[in-house]
């Protein structure tokens, strides 16, 4: 589910599914530069992503960010997955800086 902060509602794109019992993805200007991210956290989509590309393994996202959960991942990979050409400028965006 993605929501932005100015409604706080779905932004109608969800997992295929429906089903995930992740946080959700969000975008709120002036956080993480307004880029996509996990709710509740400032950990944005494009850094994940980044990091699936580097074939790190889920796991060890995971240990590097315990407060986010496998379901919060999948939530990120959907997002990613749907939104591929925002994610890659935002990665090298990053990779510029």
């Amino acid at each position: 589910m993605i929501r932005t902060s100015s409604d706080a509602q779905p932004a109608g794109k969800e997992s295929e599914t429906g089903l995930s019992k992740g946080r959700g993805i969000q975008k709120t200007p002036g956080v993480c530069g307004g880029s996509a991210r996990v709710v509740g956290t400032r950990i944005p989509v494009c850094t994940l992503e980044s990091l699936r590309r580097l074939d790190v393994e889920e796991a060890r996202i995971l240990d590097s960010y315990p407060s986010l959960t496998a379901s919060d991942l999948a939530d990120a990979w959907v997002y990613a997955n749907a939104c591929p050409v925002e994610i890659d400028r935002e990665i090298r965006e990053n990779e510029e800086d």
